[in-house]
């Protein structure tokens, strides 16, 4: 459960950063593009007076100096306008349409509505320019980039984020592998001699009514060893009747709990025939038990209830026990993941895997009320 709380921390922490980065980075931009916005309204106005000064100048003036300011604008897009509302003349327009006067006209009305626009006035009474412009295209790239910047860092982000669950994931592979397949051959000794020493005993003492029901263990012991080889490789489906598998199970809880938990099954009589591979999904459905048994303190019911469609079977696990807050309906799937005091909060996890992985089916909490009660949905496709 630490250890769940740690990785989710990391990941809200990576997260605030991604977001605080951002932020930081779009107000930044926004102070920078402000001031070039000024910087070139200034440069404007600097054009108009030029442009005010060219016009009226007689032929004796110097305009080096004007016709600098004036040949320097490249970048900033103008259209100037008559008193009338004509268009006088424009530069820096890249024209996208035939009807070019149309074109400058919407243009101009656009710079007009967004406040950029510089009176030049003249010596001649009643008569004026309205000098309109644009961005500059720098500025107009300068104003997106953060924008691209901060989708390019949430992407970066969720690649890391993804890189890092896909590289935990496959440690966690790892480790399940090597403890199964670790768990399976150590029991593979042990449960041969428990085999050979039974034979004997049934030799020696062939009326004897225990030695038949050792014969039962060492037996499961077997299905465990074979259960933990099984999650160590990928086990072989085949198509087999899901009553009889969940009937097994049953049968299996029913004789090794006690008589204050009331196990019952539903399914239809008819063969439900699934692929799938019975030792593992019996393992899935006993750690839904189990979990439900210890939910209830002992005392309960559990209902087991099968429901196939055309495409699907719904398997729900239902118990009367201490039901599960709605926030951990994904974080009881987590390997470290237990409300119990003993326990390594594995069972789950495992049975997750043993469906999503190993069937292609799912498993989830269907509904669960504290104190009430918990229902596991299994599907598994037909």
């Amino acid at each position: 459960m630490e250890w769940i709380n740690r990785t989710r921390a990391i990941k809200i922490i990576l997260i605030v950063i991604a977001v605080l980065l951002g932020v930081a980075s779009l107000v930044f931009s926004n102070f920078l593009v402000r001031d070039l916005e000024r910087e070139e309204m200034v440069r404007m106005e600097v054009w108009t007076e030029a442009m005010r000064t060219f016009n009226e100048a007689d032929a004796d003036t110097d305009l080096t100096l004007v016709l600098t300011v004036i040949r320097g604008n490249n970048t900033i897009p103008i259209i100037v306008l008559d008193d009338k509302g004509g268009i006088d003349s424009y530069s820096n327009i890249r024209i996208r349409e035939t009807d070019t006067l149309g074109y400058l006209m919407r243009e101009a009305a656009a710079m007009r509505e967004a406040g950029h626009i510089v009176r030049m006035d003249t010596s001649e009474p009643g008569r004026y320019y309205d000098v309109c412009y644009d961005d500059s295209l720098m500025l107009k790239r300068l104003e997106a980039y953060p924008y691209i910047q901060f989708g390019v860092f949430v992407v970066f982000l969720l690649v890391a984020l993804f890189a890092l669950l896909s590289m935990k994931r496959s440690e966690q592979n790892r480790v399940w592998v090597g403890l199964s397949k670790e768990t399976a051959h150590q029991l593979g000794t042990p449960i041969s001699s428990l085999m050979a020493w039974t034979e004997i005993l049934r030799t020696n003492y062939p009326d004897d009514e225990l030695i038949p029901e050792m014969g039962k263990d060492v037996h499961r012991l077997e299905i465990i060893a074979d259960r933990f080889s099984k999650i160590g490789s990928l086990p072989e489906t085949a198509p087999e009747d899901l009553g009889d598998a969940l009937r097994r199970v049953t049968d299996y809880i029913g004789r090794r709990t006690s008589g204050h938990v009331n196990i019952s099954l539903h399914v239809p009589e008819r063969p439900i025939v699934v692929r799938m591979c019975s030792p593992l999904f019996e393992w899935v459905i006993e750690n839904l038990c189990k979990n439900a048994i210890d939910a209830m303190d002992g005392a309960g019911d559990i209902t087991i209830h099968a429901q196939p469609t055309d495409e699907w079977v719904y398997i729900d696990v239902t118990d009367t026990g201490k039901g599960i807050q709605k926030s951990h309906f994904k974080s009881v799937f987590s390997p470290g993941f237990t409300t119990k005091k003993r326990g390594w909060g594995l069972g789950l996890s495992l049975a997750k895997r043993i469906i999503e992985s190993y069937h292609k089916g799912r498993i989830y909490v269907k509904h669960s009320e504290v104190n009430k009660g918990t229902t596991f949905r299994i599907e598994l496709k037909r």
